[in-house]
């Protein structure tokens, strides 16, 4: 990459090993940022690791779980005493768990609202006043097309992509007059582990339920990780610099219909 907007700046990526968080993470290291990730496997953590070193990268992972209000304090405070400081925190770790009201049970509920929504409040409530303090920053959360519109057999995906959305304003209200901005990304189907566990769950070849699902997308494919890491970098530089609130889907026109 010829832009360097991210140069001095310090990011940290929750869910980071894999999928949007690591294309995002590889991004945001091309354009010059320290890079935090945090994620909660380590074998997992530990492979992207090893693959942005071959690319020359030279990122911080951090293991730790989002949904524990301990371990987020220690992550933040590992990733600060290495960063120096937070300029972006990008809330994308999450989980999906498939099924209608009487499918779900009440311990996967609990499960994915701990995940995919306080989680994302554990860590901007830790970072939004370290980035107050500094003079400002950026938070970009991770929701979903699935937060925007209705899905069959995904209540609680879907409930808990909703909930990032209204999180995701109000954050951007709290904080609008503090030098902090506030946004979300909505992907639509993309192409990472959590597409292959959609498949798993179909009992489809993957040829087939890929092509179910690009029809359902009017640009007629499934998107790609660094399609996503595109749009995050896009609200956290100074070229989204009004921008705050926004709910911006990245979903091949999924939401228009």
């Amino acid at each position: 990459m010829s832009e360097r907007r991210f140069e001095g700046k310090s990011v940290i990526v929750t869910g980071g090993a894999s999928g949007i968080g690591k294309a995002t993470a590889e991004r945001f290291l091309e354009e010059g940022a320290k890079v935090a990730i945090i994620d909660v496997s380590r074998e997992q953590g530990e492979r992207a690791l090893s693959n942005m070193k071959e690319r020359g990268f030279d990122p911080l992972l951090i293991v730790g779980d989002v949904t524990s209000s301990s371990d987020v304090k220690r992550m933040v405070g590992e990733a600060v005493d290495e960063l120096g400081r937070v300029d972006v925190l990008f809330n994308n770790a999450g989980i999906l768990v498939e099924g209608t009201v009487e499918e779900v049970s009440e311990e996967d509920w609990d499960r994915v609202m701990a995940v995919n929504v306080k989680g994302v409040f554990l860590m901007t409530k830790e970072v939004g006043p370290l980035m107050v303090g500094k003079g400002g920053g950026v938070i970009i959360n991770t929701a979903s097309c699935s937060g925007l519109v209705g899905d069959r057999g995904a209540i609680a995906y879907n409930t808990s992509k909703g909930a990032v959305v209204l999180m995701t304003k109000c954050l951007a209200l709290d904080y609008a007059l503090k030098n902090v901005r506030v946004n979300c990304v909505c992907p639509g189907e993309i192409e990472t582990p959590m597409f292959l566990q959609e498949v798993a769950r179909s009992g489809m070849p993957v040829d087939k339920y890929r092509a179910e699902l690009c029809e359902l997308h009017p640009i007629g494919r499934l998107g790609r990780p660094d399609e996503v890491a595109n749009a995050v970098l896009f609200l956290a530089s100074e070229d989204g610099s009004f921008i705050t609130g926004t709910a911006l889907s990245v979903d091949g026109g999924y939401t228009c219909q």
